[in-house]
């Protein structure tokens, strides 16, 4: 005899979505807007290891707004590992989230606002990236091939440069064709521009190894391998040929992050060598030294704030004080050596960040308000927003 009871439950139970929630807490007395990542396992373990991740939605619990979300297939293996989110968390809050899987969910509204990057062939052979606040880019093999060639239009470099934004929408494709069409980057047409200098400097958040007073540094990736962009995170690895540190030879591969809304990327170094290295240094260039520098090494911040045609530029590095060996400011008149140096313990995982703000982005227009920023994002990264799940 059928139980229709034990029928009608088991349907309710399949066409009912499944749901699960994640709670964010704030612990910091600073407001935060963060993208959120969470491991695939973790929504596994809640919602069941088939479920259909196009069917999922987050929504806050009080409001019911539907926030915006990414999936990352961080190792490239066809499978996604992490679900990214957007939160806006007042100072002390705590947010919860409803986790829905549900064919009839609405999706979170559009914001136009994104992260990018792509490899840029029609340019040489550069890699940019960008999200609403900030871009950057450095420099392939036929650039370095160019150079060495002694021909026009080469550049050898792997530090970073900047490219100067004022709108919260994409320009690296704009540009680009402007440039391929005869025009130029170099000139503010109303976005912004490429003011910035990198030559051979480390450009903002370019590396090396320090030995001595000689800074040894690896020349210009051969290879790139996009893993994620979208609208709330861009990822990317870039590859180097071996390079030679006072006779150490280093494998090194950067892989780097942006989120939206953050005005710093985050630089992971995968580095191998044939023998220990003393150290591994990252920095900022002080061009013509005529800026000045600020820091706080206990905090992990690091800020140069200059003056660039005419207006005024802040940079800066943001890392974990436990990596930090030691720094100094070295300027010298040897063009493109001076430097802010941050030497860090290769024996840990190293990262760091690294970015900038604009005076005429209108937004962070002193070094006092280029400070507070950076003081906020250390202490954030500090104490990360703590996650729950259930």
């Amino acid at each position: 005899m059928i139980n229709l009871l034990y029928l009608a439950t088991v349907s309710l139970l399949i066409s009912s979505p499944r749901k699960a929630e994640i709670t964010i807490e704030n612990s910091l007395g600073q407001d935060r807007a963060e993208v959120i990542s969470i491991p695939v396992y973790q929504l596994e373990e809640m919602l069941g290891p088939d479920f259909p991740k196009s069917e999922l939605t987050l929504v806050e619990i009080g409001t019911g707004n539907s926030s915006e979300i990414q999936w990352v297939d961080e190792d490239l293996d066809g499978y996604f590992d992490v679900l990214l989110f957007w939160t806006e968390i007042g100072s002390n809050e705590s947010k919860s989230y409803q986790v829905i899987l549900s064919k009839d969910s609405k999706p979170a509204p559009k914001d136009p606002r994104t992260t990018y990057g792509r490899f840029v062939p029609e340019r040489i052979d550069d890699f940019a990236w960008e999200n609403d606040k900030v871009a950057f880019r450095t420099y392939g093999s036929e650039a370095q091939r160019l150079t060495d060639g002694g021909f026009k239009g080469g550049t050898l470099t792997s530090g970073i440069d900047c490219w100067l934004k004022r709108v919260d929408y994409p320009i690296i494709n704009k540009w680009y064709q402007k440039h391929m069409d005869g025009g130029s980057y170099h000139k503010d047409d109303g976005e912004g521009y490429d003011p910035y200098h990198v030559g051979d400097s480390r450009g903002i958040g370019g590396i090396g190894v320090q030995v001595g007073e000689e800074l040894y540094v690896s020349k210009n990736f051969i290879s790139h391998r996009i893993i994620s962009t979208g609208k709330l995170r861009t990822v990317f690895e870039l590859t180097y040929a071996p390079w030679s540190a006072d006779g150490i030879i280093i494998l090194e591969t950067k892989r780097i992050s942006l989120d939206r809304g953050s005005r710093l990327f985050k630089m992971e170094l995968l580095l191998k060598s044939d023998s220990p290295l003393p150290n591994l240094t990252t920095a900022i260039t002080l061009h013509d030294g005529k800026g000045k520098t600020n820091l706080d090494s206990k905090a992990g911040w690091f800020r140069y704030w200059e003056q660039i045609d005419d207006s005024n530029l802040g940079t800066a590095i943001v890392v974990n004080p436990s990596l930090i060996l030691s720094h100094q400011e070295k300027r010298t008149p040897i063009k493109d050596q001076s430097h802010l140096l941050i030497s860090l313990d290769p024996k840990q995982d190293l990262s760091y960040f690294a970015g900038f703000a604009w005076e005429k982005s209108a937004e962070i227009t002193s070094p006092e308000e280029w400070d507070k920023y950076l003081i906020a994002f250390s202490k954030a990264l500090a104490k990360p927003l703590k996650i729950t799940y259930r």
